[in-house]
């Protein structure tokens, strides 16, 4: 990857929709090269996909908390994180806890819910932090 290669994933990254006209013109190339660097970091996996970022108040959910867990004994609930509707992201963590995870719902109560029915359980302890507050969100990547 090159200083040309970086500077269409700045791009992307500050703008997915940027048309590969625009891309091209402020990276110096012609549209169809391009257009060839980007498929090509798409088929190394350097760009994982393209997606809209919505405004989570906007849409109802205003609840923003990060779940560290606790698994005793072998249980292994991976999968089980992954799968629950609003969890947004699970880390396999070092230290006291398993995992955190990030999740996004309506309220308190339907995070309460979420949690009792699909987390807590048989040898699976939770702490729950609830964010008051978003100073900084991003998904960008510095390299």
């Amino acid at each position: 990857m090159d200083n040309i290669d970086k500077k269409i994933l700045c791009l992307l990254q500050n703008n997915a929709r940027i048309s590969n006209a625009d891309i091209a013109r402020e990276v110096k190339l012609a549209p169809s090269v391009t257009l060839t660097r980007i498929r090509k970091l798409e088929e190394k996996g350097v760009i994982a996909g393209y997606e809209a970022k919505l405004n989570p108040h906007e849409i109802g959910l205003d609840m923003l908390a990060f779940v560290l867990i606790k698994v005793s004994g072998d249980k292994d609930i991976e999968g089980l994180l992954v799968d629950i509707p609003g969890v947004q992201e699970v880390h396999n963590v070092a230290g006291d806890d398993c995992y955190l995870i990030k999740i996004r719902t309506r309220n308190t109560e339907s995070l309460s819910l979420l949690l009792k029915e699909k987390v807590r359980g048989e040898s699976i302890s939770t702490k729950t932090i609830i964010v008051l507050n978003t100073l900084k969100e991003t998904t960008q990547l510095l390299f």
